[in-house]
């Protein structure tokens, strides 16, 4: 190969500094579009957030309130199981009626009626004083499972004076059917 001559030289430098700054600018425009496509996708990103933010606004006092309810009831539907809550909710009173100075009676569970929207049914019986009767009652709303008092009948006790006969019938309501319920139209 014959030797390049100095006016060769200099239009192959030339022609090489064109093209470096050809690619210099090439690729300065890609890594500028680059970096613009992960902007715009960044800004999309927090105006999702932002939108998102504010449609869950409204919800924030339902949690709150719903929240509160938990706290107030002891009540976790997460950890309610259907086929356990009536025997769960029958030992809960049963513990409640004891701690309450309560001298427990018979206990029967029964059943509900597939159309009741309840999983079953409770009878209590126990005899004590006024004051740990009416203590048991004020406490069944907080034993933290869906129950509903249907009946109370309260009679004196002829074999023991200053003892009061204390009959309920306790209804455990289904959860999991009041949770999908819908609101009536109007």
């Amino acid at each position: 190969m014959r030797p390049l001559t100095s006016s060769e030289q200099r239009t192959i430098r030339i022609a090489a500094i064109g093209l470096a700054v050809y690619l210099g600018l090439f690729g300065a425009v890609k890594i500028g579009q680059y970096f613009q496509h992960r902007r715009a996708a960044y800004l999309q990103l927090v105006a999702d957030a932002q939108n998102l933010r504010r449609e869950l606004q409204p919800y924030d006092d339902k949690v709150a309130v719903v929240k509160k309810l938990m706290q107030n009831f002891n009540l976790d539907p997460a950890r309610l199981s259907r086929s356990t809550v009536v025997a769960e909710a029958s030992a809960a009173i049963q513990k409640a009626a004891s701690g309450s100075g309560i001298q427990v009676g018979p206990i029967r569970e029964s059943p509900a009626q597939p159309a009741a929207k309840a999983l079953g049914t409770i009878q209590f019986e126990g005899t004590g004083q006024v004051s740990a009767l009416m203590a048991l009652l004020n406490n069944l709303p907080a034993l933290g499972y869906p129950l509903l008092v249907d009946s109370v009948a309260i009679a004196s006790e002829p074999t023991r004076p200053g003892q009061i006969k204390l009959s309920l019938t306790i209804i455990v309501l289904d959860f999991e059917i009041w949770k999908k319920a819908e609101a009536p139209h109007a």
